[in-house]
């Protein structure tokens, strides 16, 4: 009898260590996939690619409120505003909607291969803009092929940058976003200038140098560190769709990204409706996008002490409140309070977008879930402008676009709070 208890006690423990070979066999080849270096040169090469690579993205998109303002007055001047908003509609989706292609790409271990074919295609549609006089032409180049490169190049970013940071991710979240302002406060004063100076065709042509430079850097910077699994999984999974969370934080993207854009969009031409100068008002849009730099590495630093909800979703409900009163803004400092006030806070909340979505499964299929995220999200930023552009040309003004917005932004805060809520049974604690 003890014989045999000793067999199934070795049996036992030999089918133990079968198991933990089985499990070895399965684990990724590089046996540090938890131990992130939260620091460190090469982890801080990967901030300042992908820092270079928002700035050539989100910097040109979020640049979109000058040329709409151009192409009213002088390129287009007898097409509708809601017709020319398209442009920009298009631009701002399409940063999201090829998300889960990039983000899968990026998953499988081809995230280079993307960054360099995008960096090509950006390049080469800033220069084809240059030769655009139609409205077609400009939707071609300037909101599709401008769009889905920068949404190719920056849909891998957050999780590229996941791979190097935990404790301090909200914190690199932050200073890589800080591209879009600074992107987003240069580019339209210097398209604005080099217009003047020295017309359209030669402006985009120094833009397109400048993005050249700034994806140069990216493509040197950026790598990976977690490698591919061997096992990924299929292209699309709709597991994720499983988790109410998850579901409720994508839908509050979407609601928030029917207002979220809408002043960046039209501060410009609201400021000339009331009388202010068009050679001052261009500069609203870039103290607006510098206002952002600030909060997003201050939302950065806090959300990793506070949780990235907890600074996300108070902050946005400012915003609601600066679009609210946006409308109401008819002096210079007025204008500008509520840019400063409003681009402070809108940043936080594209900083922090993808922390919440960290947190919602492993790492290995990030690129995934932030992709169909992302590819979600895309669904109210191709809406909103148009959407607000019809509202404006029909009520003559911004005071209806100005409630439709903010109650937007309202509502997506709600939505933050039930994911919150969902993720942890509470809306107190630090996430």
């Amino acid at each position: 009898m003890g014989d045999l208890v000793l067999k199934k006690q070795t049996l036992s423990s030999k089918t133990l260590t079968l198991d933990t070979l089985v499990e070895l066999s399965l684990e990724p080849k590089n046996k540090d996939v938890d131990d992130y270096p939260d620091g460190g040169l090469a982890a801080w090469c990967v901030v300042l690619g992908s820092t270079c690579a928002i700035c050539a993205t989100f910097g040109l998109v979020n640049s979109w409120g000058v040329f709409q303002s151009y192409y009213e007055r002088v390129l287009l001047p007898e097409t509708k505003t809601s017709t020319v908003a398209w442009i920009g509609s298009v631009q701002y989706a399409l940063v999201f909607l090829p998300g889960l292609l990039a983000g899968r790409l990026c998953d499988l271990g081809y995230f280079k291969q993307t960054l360099f074919i995008s960096s090509v295609i950006l390049v080469v549609a800033t220069v084809a803009t240059a030769e655009c006089k139609e409205f077609w032409q400009l939707l071609l180049c300037q909101g599709f092929l401008t769009g889905f490169s920068c949404g190719m190049i920056f849909g891998p970013l957050p999780t590229i940058t996941s791979h190097w940071f935990k404790k301090r991710r909200s914190l690199a979240f932050g200073i890589s976003a800080t591209g879009s302002s600074l992107g987003g406060a240069i580019i339209p004063i210097a398209s604005s200038h080099l217009i003047d100076l020295v017309g359209f065709k030669w402006a985009m042509r120094i833009i397109a140098l400048i993005v050249f430079f700034l994806l140069a850097v990216a493509n040197l910077t950026l790598r990976r560190r977690i490698d591919p699994p061997k096992h990924p999984g299929p292209f699309f999974a709709w597991h994720d769709f499983r988790k109410p969370a998850f579901n409720v934080f994508v839908s509050a993207g979407i609601i928030n990204f029917l207002g979220l854009y809408t002043l960046l969009t039209y501060i410009d031409l609201s400021a000339i409706a009331v009388g202010i100068p068009p050679e001052f008002s261009f500069y609203l849009l870039s103290i607006t996008n510098a206002a952002s730099g600030f909060g997003r590495i201050a939302s950065g630093r806090l959300g990793d002490k506070l949780g990235a909800l907890n600074v996300s979703a108070p902050l946005t409900l400012v915003c609601a409140i600066m679009t609210y009163a946006w409308p109401f803004a008819t002096t210079k400092g007025s204008l500008i309070a509520v840019g400063v006030i409003y681009g402070f806070c809108s940043g936080a909340y594209v900083t922090l977008l993808p922390a919440p979505l960290m947190a919602m499964g492993d790492m290995h299929d990030a690129g995934r879930r932030t992709g169909i995220a992302m590819t979600g999200i895309a669904l109210g930023a191709v809406a909103g402008p148009p959407i607000s552009g019809a509202i404006i040309q029909a009520t003559d003004g911004f005071k209806v676009v100005g409630y439709f917005a903010g109650s937007c932004i309202v509502g997506a805060v709600a939505l933050l709070y039930i994911t919150k809520y969902l993720m942890f049974g509470t809306l107190r604690g630090r996430f």
